[in-house]
């Protein structure tokens, strides 16, 4: 027998779906990446830093990212994340260009990596304002988590997606 067709019959693993993302309030958006940050092997620190609709100025989320290697020097990155529970809209480069800005209000210490994650998606501008960002040789990196990101992500913890009552789309 094909050994591709059997394992293709037979998947294994987290597999990635399409989350109903209409199921989280923006509270619920934030408190799912806050217990996700805060399992994540190489993260340490989780902080929920203000009320969802505070005034933030761009930072919902705080988390150290910590890189060690294989002679034991370890970097540790600060991390903000912004949470964007947006169901009709992409981030736009405005966006980006607004939360790239609202970091320098929070120095010192510096911010060493923004994580934009969103329900939804990002426009073509907003992907190739970040990637510019990210090759000009700046202090601060950007990332970029879209729904599709945080589906592979969530499909690894599919107690999250329970927690949460995330429904599957068909």
């Amino acid at each position: 027998e094909d050994l591709g067709a059997i394992v293709a019959a037979r998947p294994f693993g987290p597999v990635t779906t399409q989350l109903d993302w209409r199921a989280l309030t923006d509270e619920d958006f934030e408190r799912l990446l806050f217990l996700m940050i805060a399992e994540a092997p190489g993260y340490e620190n989780p902080e929920w830093l203000q009320k969802t609709h505070a005034p933030d100025r761009g930072r919902d989320l705080s988390v150290t990212r910590v890189e060690q290697d294989s002679l034991g020097t370890v970097r540790r990155y600060r991390t903000i994340l912004q949470c964007k529970h947006w169901l009709s809209r992409s981030v736009g480069p405005s966006d980006v260009a607004e939360a790239r800005t609202q970091m320098e209000l929070w120095q010192p210490p510096s911010v060493d990596a923004l994580v934009i994650a969103t329900t939804g998606r990002f426009t073509a501008d907003a992907i190739q304002l970040v990637e510019h960002h990210n090759h000009s040789n700046r202090a601060l990196s950007i990332a970029m988590w879209p729904d599709s990101h945080l589906e592979r992500v969530l499909a690894a913890r599919p107690h999250l997606i329970g927690q949460f009552r995330l429904r599957r789309i068909p």
